[in-house]
C-alpha cells in the first residue's frame, strides 16, 4: 500500500507506454476483441450493482413502512353468558 503512494498513479506518459505494450503483446487484431469484451464486463457489473442497491432501497421501504405503520388493535373478545351473568355465593 505504501508503494503506491510512494509512486503516485501512472501518467500520461506511463499510459501510452502500457498501452504500447500491451499491443505488443496481444497484436491490433485482439484488442478491438479484448475492449468489447471489457465493455461487455463493465455493463454487466454496472447492470448487477444497479440491481443491488434497487433491492437494497426496496427492503429499506418496506422495514420503514413497517415500522412507521400502526399496529391493528387486536380483536375484542366476545364476552360469553357465564362471563356476562352475575356468579352466586359459594354456601358451604
Amino acid at each position: 500500500m505504501n508503494t503506491i503512494a510512494y509512486f503516485g498513479l501512472p501518467g500520461g506518459s506511463e499510459v501510452l507506454l502500457i498501452l504500447f505494450i500491451i499491443l505488443l503483446l496481444f497484436g491490433a487484431k485482439k484488442l478491438p476483441e479484448l475492449s468489447r469484451s471489457l465493455g461487455r464486463s463493465l455493463s454487466e457489473f454496472k447492470k448487477g450493482k444497479e440491481d443491488l442497491e434497487r433491492e437494497i432501497k426496496e427492503v429499506e421501504n418496506d422495514l420503514h413502512e413497517a415500522a412507521t405503520k400502526p399496529e391493528p388493535a387486536p380483536p375484542k373478545k366476545e364476552a360469553t353468558k357465564s362471563e356476562t351473568e352475575p356468579t352466586e355465593p359459594d354456601r358451604s
